[in-house]
């Protein structure tokens, strides 16, 4: 599909009386990956509509080699309207993946595990590390708390020592075949997917 394909054209007709609508896209249409309900909307709009409706879970991921995973698992947490994105270590990150739905996510940096656990624990917000480790309980059978911050690790090496000692609890998604592991993209989907089946009210796009 080009991109001329994507969205909409030019608004047809009066324009609308509403501060929340862009006259350069109304004028020139609107192109981008934004759901229906958001097209022709600002930015600015955009964000303060999606913080009145965020949800209570915070996500929070590692990041000391730049892994090519914290795009696509900032573009889950956009999809699943988490509250915030937490990057612990360095400053940088791989935006690639994240398909610029960073623009309308809000991204907090974090230069190590103490500095994380400490906004946690002034949040009143546990920490809830997923890995498949020893000790780990099955995320499948977990009540996740509504209000909770959900930690990953890297694609390899997964959660540090570190991390799993200021958590407050570790939970693993049951594999079934011969890999050790699964992409660190894929399961942080399926955390954020299981917090949404437990506590998200149904809403339409």
């Amino acid at each position: 599909m080009s991109d001329a394909e994507i969205g909409v054209g030019p608004w047809e007709g009066p324009w609308p009386d509403d501060p929340r609508f862009d006259p350069e896209l109304l004028g020139h249409g609107d192109r981008r990956n934004v759901v229906d309900r958001y097209r022709y909307w600002t930015m600015e709009a955009i964000v303060a509509d999606l913080d009145a409706r965020r949800h209570d879970f915070h996500v929070a991921i590692e990041n000391w080699q730049h892994d090519f995973n914290i795009g696509s698992i900032v573009r889950t947490a956009n999809a699943f309207a988490a509250r915030e994105v937490h990057i612990v270590g360095k400053r940088r990150w791989n935006r690639r993946g994240a398909m610029v739905t960073d623009r309308y996510q809000h991204v907090r940096h974090h230069d190590g595990v103490e500095d994380l656990a400490r906004w946690a624990h002034d949040a009143g917000l546990p920490l809830i590390a997923v890995d498949n480790l020893p000790g780990s309980v099955p995320l499948e059978t977990t009540e996740l708390p509504r209000a909770c911050v959900l930690v990953f690790g890297q694609e390899g090496p997964g959660i540090t020592e570190a991390m799993r000692a200021a958590s407050d609890r570790t939970v693993s998604i049951a594999q079934f075949g011969s890999t050790r592991s699964i992409n660190a993209g894929a399961a942080a989907a399926i955390a954020m997917h299981a917090w949404i089946r437990q506590h998200a009210v149904t809403r339409s796009a």
